[in-house]
C-alpha cells in the first residue's frame, strides 16, 4: 500500500466533506442533537407519581399517614376524592397513577396497637412504572409503620425497643442514584455507532452512482488505499464528535468520569473504527445511497437501542436473544463506557471488551479491503 496515494485519498475525501458545509454540520450536529434529546427525555427515574387519597377515617393518625406520601420526593397528592368511582376516573384520565385507601377504623385499630389494612391501587398499565412506584409506596409505608411499632413499644416497655435488624444500605459508583449517570455513557456508545456507521455508508455508493468509481478505476489507486483513504477523514469527524459528547456529558449533563480520559478515548477509537469500517463494507455490498443509508440505520442503531443492555437488561431476555447480543458491538462498548465513567476501573477489568472491540474492527476494515473490487460489474 502507498502511502502517498492514501493520504492523497484521503485529502481528496476531506475536501469533499469540507465542500459540503450541511452534511458536516449535520455530522457534527446530529450527534449532539441526539445525545440531547434522548438525555433529557430517556429517564428511568420515577419521581412525582400523581396520588389521590381516600380517606374515610379523616383523622391526625390518617393524615400523618398522607403527610408522609406528600413529604416523600416520589408522590404528589394530587386530590382527596370519595369512593372507588372517583379513584377510577382518576386512574382512567390519567390524572393520577396511584389511589391511597385509608378505612374508616384506621385511628381506632392503630391506637389499639391491631394490624391496620392499608390498600394501595395502582394502574398497571406500564408494567415497569408501577411496579416502581408500587416499591417506592411500600418503603414508605414501612418506614411509618416501623416508627409506629417504636413508638408502641417505647410506651408499653417504658423503654426504646432497639429492632433486631438494623440494616444501613449504602450505594456505591451512582450514590444519588440518577438514571442520566447510567444512560448517557451507553447513549454515547449508541449514537457514536449510528453516525459512524451513515457517514460512511454513501461514500463508495455515493461514487458509484454519480460515476466517477470509474474515474477512480482508471487510477493506479489499490483497492486497500482506496479504502482506507476514504476512512481517515471521517475517522476524524467521529472523533471530533467523540470528544463534543463526552464534553456534553460532563458539562450538560453533569455525568462523572471517573475512570482515565486516555482511556475512554482509546477504547472509543477502537470502537469508532469498526463501525466506521462497517458502514464501509455496507457502501461497498449496497452501490445505492438509499439501500446503504436504510441498511446502515437497521444494522447500527436498532441492534445498539435494543439488544446491548442500553435500555434493557440483558439477563431478562430470552436465551436466545441473550446469545445474539454477544454479536452486538455495543454491548463491549456500552459496558467499557459505563464502567469507565461510574467506576473508575482500568484495562484490567476490561481487556476482554477491549479485545473483541478490536477484533470487530479488524473483521469489518479486512471485510472492506475483501469485498472491495476495483473494477466494473
Amino acid at each position: 500500500m502507498n502511502l502517498r496515494r492514501t493520504l492523497a485519498v484521503a485529502r481528496k475525501e476531506t475536501l469533499h466533506v469540507l465542500r459540503d458545509p450541511r452534511a458536516l454540520g449535520i455530522s457534527i450536529a446530529l450527534p449532539l442533537f441526539l445525545l440531547m434529546l434522548f438525555g433529557y427525555a430517556l429517564t428511568l427515574d420515577v419521581d412525582h407519581v400523581p396520588l389521590v387519597v381516600w380517606d374515610q377515617s379523616n383523622t391526625p393518625q390518617s393524615r400523618q399517614l398522607v403527610s408522609r406520601f406528600s413529604g416523600s420526593r416520589y408522590f404528589d397528592v394530587k386530590a382527596h376524592v370519595e369512593g372507588y368511582g372517583a379513584i377510577e376516573n382518576a386512574i382512567l384520565n390519567g390524572r393520577t397513577l396511584m389511589a391511597l385507601v385509608i378505612p374508616a377504623d384506621y385511628a381506632r385499630w392503630l391506637d389499639s396497637g391491631r394490624s391496620v389494612e392499608v390498600q394501595l391501587i395502582t394502574d398497571g398499565s406500564d408494567a415497569n412504572t408501577a411496579a416502581i412506584a408500587m416499591g417506592y409506596a411500600e418503603t414508605v409505608a414501612q418506614g411509618y409503620s416501623q416508627q409506629i411499632r417504636l413508638r408502641l413499644a417505647r410506651r408499653t416497655l417504658g423503654r426504646a425497643f432497639q429492632p433486631p435488624l438494623d440494616v444501613r444500605a449504602r450505594v456505591w459508583f451512582n450514590t444519588e442514584m440518577e438514571s442520566k449517570n447510567f444512560i448517557v455513557p451507553g447513549l454515547i456508545a449508541v449514537i457514536m455507532m449510528l453516525i459512524a456507521a451513515l457517514l460512511t455508508s454513501l461514500t463508495v455508493s455515493r461514487e458509484w452512482e454519480t460515476g466517477t468509481m470509474e474515474q477512480l478505476i482508471s487510477t493506479p489507486l489499490r483497492g486497500s488505499e482506496l479504502v482506507i483513504g476514504k476512512l481517515v477523514p471521517y475517522f476524524g469527524v467521529g472523533m471530533l464528535d467523540m470528544v463534543l459528547s463526552v464534553m456534553a456529558g460532563r458539562f450538560l449533563f453533569s455525568v462523572p468520569l471517573r475512570g482515565s480520559v486516555l482511556l475512554v478515548f482509546a477504547m472509543a477509537a477502537i470502537y469508532l473504527l469498526g463501525s466506521l469500517s462497517m458502514g464501509m463494507l455496507i457502501s461497498i455490498v449496497a452501490k445505492n445511497q438509499l439501500l446503504a443509508n436504510q441498511m446502515a440505520f437497521m444494522s447500527t442503531f436498532l441492534p445498539a437501542f435494543l439488544l446491548s443492555g442500553f435500555m434493557f437488561d440483558i439477563s431478562n431476555m430470552p436465551k436466545a436473544l441473550q446469545l445474539v447480543t454477544y454479536l452486538v458491538p455495543a454491548r463491549y462498548c456500552i459496558f467499557l463506557l459505563r464502567s469507565l465513567y461510574l467506576k473508575g476501573v482500568g484495562p484490567s477489568m476490561l481487556w476482554s471488551e477491549g479485545v473483541f472491540l478490536l477484533g470487530f474492527a479488524a473483521l469489518m476494515l479486512g471485510l472492506s479491503l475483501i469485498k472491495f473490487k476495483k473494477k466494473l460489474e
